[in-house]
């Protein structure tokens, strides 16, 4: 038989604990490039293909798709279906993470529809993926036809024990206090996601810049493997200005349009610019209806340049705030009566409205993925309605936005929740943007601060976040702080800064340019800690400490530890006895491997009545207290009597009764109360031993029976006999 023969072609360089390798040629040879990514036992496919470039569009049609089949970690995907279904959370997340970097990289004009399809092929529990598949995104860009000429490389930087290390394995991730993704060309970064524990600013400046430097040297792979393997790249056509027609447009309409632009209302600004866009269209186009395209062109990049000039040569903003001023803010909590906990944040024209809810234990999200299903305790759920921005559209769901700006106000805020064994609450915020102008994320992570606290969630230290922008024009640079939409759109940063009086908590950061400098992130991060500052400041006028009791209409809750020989005697034989509990009291309770109860109850009527119901199962004797109990079973040598609900102990026949017991059922029966005292335990067996007689008063003259059984008619002492009489 003729083997099929592959010729691959691998490179590889030592990063962190294990090599990383890109290999091509061998799997997925069809697509216009594809590589496999592998570092350890974890092996991720990146495909990447693309199509004919359309006409008269105004976006790049890039679509990022990464999936994590449990297969790769040698699992079966739960529920009825046992297949992958849509995308996961992380999955889509991850699409985000690889889309961010890329998409300003491709060279300018090229629109052909882009898929870059990414698959975790084998995943060894240690070195994640994701990471993996942002390289082998750009490596298999980089060898394929498509227009992209500057490679990505992208790494997880951690900091354990003070140390920085560049993609950790999942146990160095446990103890590290960053969890930085960042990406970057040989020259900048470009794109950055972090969680971090109040992390400092200067602290921060270092990890980006360790991860950069091991950045460079996943580059430096893809460009090895370009120069053995790559393909001519297709020419992107980049569309040429109208200088004439430019010229005309600004002449006639700058003065008009800075005027609209610098308007305060943003829905009356968009209505004005719109306005000028109609007469500008019916001025120059009125005969020459075929230059409508390029005029459209040229207002729109009028605005631009408006904009820029602003602010890099007039040194102004459009809504007239200095560079690093906040816009200013209204907070409101409580504002739902129903609510556990509620915050009506707003900021400038940007608002949210962020409830927090408390649940129990049901409430937990369950995550099963590659790694080892948990459960999550808190999450944040982010919605954007059209109706906040005026537009007309139903609402279908999240997209890939608002989960990930749900996820980034989520990381903020995990940071400063109280551990597990002081919030006994699973907890669910919701933040719903009923107005924006930019920065709507943050406002989620200021509303959700507050509404946590509304709800009495004990947080270590309230949490703010602030949105820098950047305009640069190669020499010079202009931070801006909270920044609004129209400095979002057509500034050249969104950097996202969120974190408590001690430091940041989390990062992200997206730019439209080739990458930004050290200088640059230094400045952007001293200036996002003021702005934090000032807002923590503001919110701390408002609500200064999470209130004193938790919401009066959330679940009553509270935890026992119980004793782990006492877990049975709770959840009785085949769940019975917590199932009485549950009937009885009407309130949830669970019980973890650890011996950790959690009861929950609608009212606090109903939780004492559970509480009491444990209590009593878990209640030990102690010698020397007395019991009223109940005779559960008369034996030979005695009687077994419940002292509490499940405990019985022992009544020695030699303890019934100061005189002798013969049969101990001639004095006990079945069910009879009495009253009995502990008067040992048994440090090995923890059998309970209990007396009768030790409360009961001894017969004047009455000498005591000796201890143990009783004894034969034989041992018995002879009583004198009386004299004989006379």
């Amino acid at each position: 038989m003729n083997a099929l023969q592959f010729n691959p072609t691998t490179v590889s360089v030592d990063l962190g604990d294990a090599p990383i390798s890109i290999e091509t040629g061998r799997i997925a040879k069809q697509a216009h490039g594809a590589v496999v990514v592998r570092q350890g036992d974890t092996m991720v496919l990146v495909a990447v293909c693309y199509g004919t470039p359309r006409e008269g569009i105004d976006f790049f049609p890039l679509t990022v798709d990464y999936r994590e089949p449990v297969l790769a970690a040698g699992k079966i995907p739960g529920g009825w279906f046992k297949r992958e279904g849509k995308q996961t959370t992380k999955e889509t997340l991850t699409s985000r993470l690889i889309d961010r970097p890329l998409r300003p990289l491709f060279e300018e004009g090229y629109n052909g529809d882009t898929m870059i399809t990414a698959q975790v092929l084998s995943y060894d529990g240690q070195h994640a993926p994701e990471t993996l598949a942002m390289v082998g995104a750009s490596a298999a860009l980089i060898i394929s036809e498509i227009p992209f000429v500057n490679p990505v490389g992208g790494v997880r930087v951690g900091r354990v024990n003070g140390q920085m290390v560049v993609n950790p394995t999942v146990e160095q991730r446990a103890d590290s206090d960053i969890d930085l993704l960042v990406a970057g060309t040989s020259d900048a970064l470009v794109m950055v996601e972090c969680g971090a524990k109040e992390v400092q600013e200067a602290d921060m400046v270092k990890a980006l810049a360790f991860g950069h430097e091991q950045i460079k040297v996943l580059v430096k792979l893809q460009q090895d493997l370009q120069a053995k393997v790559g393909k001519p790249k297709v020419a992107a056509v980049k569309e040429v200005r109208n200088e004439d027609l430019y010229k005309q447009v600004a002449a006639a309409f700058a003065e008009k349009l800075f005027a609209a632009l610098t308007m305060k209302v943003k829905i009356e600004s968009y209505k004005a610019i719109d306005v000028l866009k109609k007469e500008a269209v019916a001025q120059f186009c009125a005969e020459k209806p075929e230059l409508k395209k390029e005029l459209v062109a040229c207002f729109d990049q009028l605005k631009e340049t408006l904009f820029r000039n602003a602010i890099l040569k007039q040194g102004v903003r459009l809504d007239g705030r200095k560079f690093d001023q906040i816009r200013p803010l209204n907070i409101e909590v409580g504002v739902l009566p129903s609510a556990h906990g509620s915050c009506l944040f707003t900021r400038g024209e940007t608002q949210a409205m962020v409830t927090a809810t408390l649940g129990t234990i049901q409430n937990t999200q369950i995550i099963d993925g590659l790694e080892e299903e948990y459960r999550k305790k808190f999450y944040l759920h982010y919605n954007f309605p059209g109706y906040s921005v005026g537009e007309c559209k139903p609402n279908r769901g999240p997209g890939r936005r608002e989960i990930g700006h749900g996820m980034l106000a989520e990381r903020s805020i995990f940071a400063v929740l109280p551990p597990p064994e002081e919030n006994p609450y699973t907890v669910r915020v919701v933040s719903d943007i009923t107005e924006s102008n930019g920065s709507s994320s943050m406002a989620t992570i200021c509303g959700g601060t507050l509404a946590l606290m509304d709800a009495g969630i004990k947080l270590k230290a309230p949490v703010a976040g602030v949105a820098m922008g950047l305009v640069s024009d190669g020499d010079k640079f202009v931070v801006l702080s909270d920044i609004a939409g129209q400095e979002d759109h057509y500034g050249d940063m969104d950097f996202k800064v969120a974190g408590t009086e001690r430091g940041i908590t989390a990062l992200q950061m997206d730019i439209k340019i080739g990458g930004i400098t050290t200088e640059i992130l230094t400045k952007a991060l001293d200036q996002a800690k003021v702005g934090r500052l000032h807002l923590l400041d503001l919110m701390g006028q408002v609500l200064a400490m999470p209130r004193a009791e938790y919401a009066s209409n959330a679940p009553q809750m509270h935890s026992i530890q119980l004793p782990k020989e006492k877990i049975r005697d709770v959840i009785g034989k085949g769940g019975a006895t917590i199932r009485g509990i549950i009937e009885v009291s009407g309130c949830e309770v669970n019980i973890d491997d650890d011996g950790l109860c959690q009861v929950a109850g609608p009212t606090q009527e109903k939780l004492a009545v559970a509480l009491k119901m444990i209590g009593d199962l878990i209640q030990t004797a102690e010698v020397g207290k007395t019991y009223l109990g109940k005779v559960a079973k008369v034996v030979e040598f005695g009687a077994f009597i419940t002292i509490l609900p499940g405990l019985d102990g022992l009544l020695h026949v030699s303890e019934i009764a100061h005189h002798r017991v013969a049969n101990p059922s001639d004095e006990l029966n079945e069910g009879q109360e009495i009253m009995v005292k502990c008067i040992g335990i048994d440090e090995k067996s923890g059998k309970i031993k209990l007396s009768r007689k030790a409360l009961i008063p001894k017969p004047e003259g009455m000498v005591d029976e000796p201890e143990g059984d009783a004894p034969s008619r034989d041992d018995r002492p002879r009583r004198p006999r009386p004299p004989r009489r006379s």
